[in-house]
């Protein structure tokens, strides 16, 4: 017994049949029972092994262990020993319930996934104890004899026998849009997966019938074995989690400095008792770790999978969301990404007229034209004689979506487009087929590249109809029908017929020919019987029809995002397993590259070394003609050279680059299962439009991660402010905000209107922007600019003046400055309510980084205006309710002290919005000057 190797695929294909039969141990009659049970147990079921999942345990404890998470468990623990159990408690809740939410999104995001997977088909019919019986593709074993026919997904890898008109569908392994064909002799074409008589797991069979012979199961598979690839490959920590922890660290450092100083100053320049003053920096320390940032982060991460979900683009992570914004390189493939997948007759040629034909896919949406106007076939008898070629001589049925839904084929790609032809030119496929019932056929093969059919005519003659490959109609056409006449086919008409094909050719358009021929009296044709007519005997003395030209149209709405893409700095680099000249027509069609770009075939890339090939992703390029371990070089040297790269693939061939990516993004309606779990998201459309959509939301997420560091710094400084006031005059200035009203705003005040900014929708202009560098980082000299120089001093000098305002109104400077009582309680709250709301004016602000708020809608963003109220209720509650009076050191204020609150919110924003404008105008002025 031989247990099947890819080393020893082609030793198989090679094989005299009855010699590998008899190596297999089997007959044209099968395995017996008992035998097949017994290679169960040998070889295992046929599947394929999913990659090892994380437990569920583990996943779970995952999101209470970040960097951020630790610091808040330890930050819980330093509340609890300065004192405050209470608010211990209220910073490991929020810790608990942000793991939990972070948790359910990940868990939501993978049932998700799982009900997106395609499983290998459920039964095939096989043969044992010499008879023919269904069972479960897990059950099938080297050395079973099963039956293939169209519309099969194959189950496992297999020598072919008795094949007929067999085409199968191999792109989830090669990425080849185009069927090839299969048959029972050895022949190898170019690149792997390439021997004609042998079918691969997880391929699928779009016409004719085989009987084959089962070499390997499961993970023995082609298929399994690039799985196994797929596996080994380790998934790179996403940008995101290292910029967290990044920003953990900065932050830790910065509270730790700020508890010391204080700590000192306390002890050295306040005198004031050591127990105190290790208390009091403990609290500052608290105060100053952004408690809200893991909740916002989740919750930003979660609306941005939210909205990518309802754009087509689902996230199994929710960290590579923003990964997404940063991407600057995607390799994309061609067929069913950037173009619709369904092979569209957009030409037709014929010696006397040249017709365009309008509309795109699987649908009847255009017609044929003449120079413009809509052909009646009545008066165009050439073109109608090519139209019943197209339609009596085709195999394939469509049935056209309905509402939106994708049509569906069963069949080749090239016939369907004919279906199609046919029917935008009314004509009733049926009626012809009964008008010219088709006798018999000669089914196409590699080797002559023509398809034909034998029919009668209505005056009970023989009538071959022929379309195929244009240098094999020609071999076989002696002449031509040129406006109604036939004539003899010359020299120069074959020399016009080239030239016509070459430059439909150059516009990346496969072209396809057809031919006929009515038998005559005295053709020996028509004197024998059909059983004993051959090719040779049939496809001679052609008459020449003409050309029909396809191609598998762009999406219509590739060229937008490709134009976005442009915008925002991103390059993309085609990896394709179509030709040089189709993938380059089609890249310079929709405008990813110029007509000067190069393209690199797979043949060319095994040549180059990592280096040269290193230096060509950095052009523009197209790679053609690729095998699975070429997406994963292109990947790994963009990578290389600085890049965050998003892939695409569907085939069991992509994963490895799919793993290795930055962001794999698999797709979720032709993609493998194996595609789809290397992937971190699946395009639910297949729509290359769906990944820009995605990237545009990705540096939303980023954005809005830091108009929330912004916010929640801006009342850091207020906060500390008072506390420095302290310090500074020795005690003499009672302190005129306490330790639990400052984290009143940080767990209080602030959260609400900081979730609200973590769900703001992408700012005007933000795929205008490049790429963020690898090395930037979320806390900037911009954002510390804005919270410590701009708007933290803006809310600092207010805070202080409301406080010195309410011990003016009491009598200072003639009286001390309250350092308990009623009064010390009025100024310490006012304080706290001069911070909140000119936190206010602060989220309001936060929403743009450069445009006017006014731009995006003033009232727009609903959590943040709720986020306002719910603060200003509870800065209320805490001024009026006694059990909170006491816990907070506040009190009530009057009318004229909340018209004074009232009041800060405004200026503050118009300020900002002048400033602003002014930014905006200065930008404008510097883009003239570098025009």
């Amino acid at each position: 017994m031989k247990q099947n190797k890819s080393t020893l695929i082609d030793d198989d294909a090679k094989a005299d049949p009855t010699d590998l039969m008899n190596q297999f141990q089997t007959s044209n009659g099968g395995l017996s029972q008992a035998e097949a049970e017994k290679r169960l147990g040998k070889y295992g079921p046929n599947t394929i092994r999913q990659g090892k999942r994380k437990s569920e345990v583990l996943i779970f404890l995952e999101n209470f262990t970040s960097l951020m998470a630790i610091l808040l468990w330890v930050s819980g623990v330093i509340a609890m020993f300065a004192g405050m159990l209470e608010l211990g408690i209220a910073i490991w809740a929020v810790n608990v319930i942000n793991g939990c939410f972070s948790y359910w999104q990940q868990h939501a995001a993978q049932k998700a996934t799982d009900s997106l997977k395609k499983m290998l088909p459920s039964y095939v019919k096989v043969r044992r104890d010499g008879k023919s019986q269904q069972i479960k593709v897990e059950q099938l074993v080297p050395g079973d004899i099963f039956d293939i026919q169209a519309g099969d997904s194959i189950p496992a890898d297999a020598r072919v026998f008795n094949a007929a008109n067999l085409q199968v569908d191999e792109s989830s392994l090669t990425g080849e849009s185009v069927p090839v064909e299969k048959h029972d002799a050895y022949q190898h074409g170019d690149g792997e997966f390439a021997q004609q008589n042998i079918v691969f797991a997880g391929t699928i069979c779009t016409s004719g019938t085989a009987t084959a012979l089962c070499l390997a199961t499961g993970m023995d598979t082609e298929f399994g074995r690039i799985a196994t690839l797929t596996e080994s490959q380790k998934k790179t920590v996403y940008p995101l989690e290292r910029e967290l922890n990044h920003l953990t660290r900065q932050l830790t450092i910065i509270a730790i400095m700020i508890g010391v100083a204080f700590f000192l100053l306390a002890i050295f320049f306040v005198k004031y008792p050591v127990t105190k003053s290790f208390i009091f920096a403990l609290g500052m320390i608290v105060a100053f770790i952004p408690e809200g940032l893991l909740p916002t982060v989740t919750l930003s991460l979660a609306q941005g999978t939210q909205r990518m979900a309802k754009k087509h683009a689902l996230l199994k992570n929710l960290s590579s969301v923003e990964t997404l914004g940063q991407t600057t390189v995607i390799c994309s493939d061609k067929t069913g990404t950037l173009t619709q997948n369904q092979m569209t007759i957009n030409h037709l040629w014929l010696p006397s007229q040249e017709y365009d034909v309008t509309g795109t896919g699987y649908v009847t949406n255009g017609q044929i034209q003449l120079n413009g106007h809509q052909v009646d076939l009545a008066g165009q008898p050439d073109l109608e004689k090519l139209l019943i070629n197209a339609t009596i001589n085709n195999d394939t049925e469509v049935t056209e979506g309905k509402a939106g839904e994708k049509s569906k084929i069963l069949g080749t790609p090239t016939e369907a487009g004919l279906v199609i032809l046919s029917r935008k030119a009314g004509i009733d496929a049926a009626a012809e087929r009964q008008k010219f019932p088709r006798l018999k056929e000669l089914p196409f093969d590699s080797g002559r590249k023509l398809m034909s059919v034998i029919t009668k005519n209505a005056d009970g003659k023989l009538v071959i109809n022929t379309k195929g490959a244009l240098g094999s109609e020609l071999n076989v056409c002696d002449r031509i029908l040129d406006n109604g006449h036939i004539r003899p086919l010359t020299a120069d008409d074959q020399a016009k017929i080239m030239q016509v094909n070459e430059n439909y050719a150059k516009q990346g358009l496969r072209t396809l020919a057809f031919s006929y021929r009515v038998v005559d009296e005295n053709d020996p044709l028509s004197q024998q019987s059909l059983e004993s007519c051959t090719i040779e005997s049939a496809e001679k003395q052609m008459v020449f029809i003409g050309l029909a030209m396809m191609s598998d149209p762009p999406r219509p709405e590739i060229f937008d995002a490709v134009r976005n893409c442009r915008r925002a700095n991103i390059r993309i680099i085609m990896v394709t397993g179509d030709s040089p000249t189709t993938a380059k027509s089609i890249a310079t069609k929709i405008g990813i590259t110029s007509d000067k770009v190069r393209v690199i075939s797979g043949a060319e890339l095994d040549k180059m070394s990592d280096a040269e090939l290193q230096e060509a992703v950095k052009g523009e390029v197209i790679f053609a003609r690729v095998a699975p371990e070429h997406k994963f070089r292109i990947v790994s040297m963009c990578q290389k050279n600085g890049d965050v790269v998003a892939s695409t693939g569907d085939g069991v061939n992509d994963a490895p680059a799919l793993k290795r990516a930055d962001i794999g993004i698999a797709m979720g309606v032709t993609g493998t299962d194996v595609a789809k779990d290397a992937a971190d998201m699946i395009l639910t459309d297949d729509n290359f439009a769906s990944i820009v959509s995605a990237i545009e939301e990705g540096r939303a997420v980023y954005s809005n991660l830091q108009k929330f560091l912004l916010y929640i710094l801006t009342s850091n400084v207020p906060e500390a402010a008072p506390s420095v006031i302290f310090l500074l005059t020795r005690g003499l200035v009672p302190l005129p905000l306490t330790v639990m009203q400052i984290l009143t705003v940080d767990l209080g005040t602030d959260l609400l209107p900081a979730l609200g900014l973590g769900t703001e929708k992408a700012e005007p202009g933000i795929m205008d922007q490049p790429p963020r560098p690898l090395n930037s980082h979320l806390l900037n000299r911009s954002i510390i600019w804005k919270a410590f120089g701009w708007y933290g001093l803006i809310a600092s000098a207010i805070s202080t003046f409301a406080y010195f305002f309410v011990n003016h109104v009491n009598g200072w400077p003639q009286v001390p400055l309250a350092g308990s009582g009623l009064v010390y309680a009025e100024a310490t709250t006012i304080t706290l309510a001069a911070i909140v709301f000119s936190q206010i004016a602060a989220a309001m602000n936060c929403r743009t980084q450069i445009s006017s708020v006014f731009s995006i809608g003033l009232f727009s963003n609903h959590r943040i205006l709720l986020g306002i109220v719910v603060e200003v209720v509870l800065v209320a509650l805490l001024m009026y309710v006694p059990f909170l009076q006491g816990v907070f050191n506040t009190g009530p204020l009057n009318v004229t002290e909340w018209g004074f609150l009232f009041c800060i919110p405004v200026p503050i924003f118009l300020v900002e919005e002048l400033r602003k404008y002014v930014v905006r105008q200065i930008k404008k002025r510097r883009a003239k000057i570098s025009v």
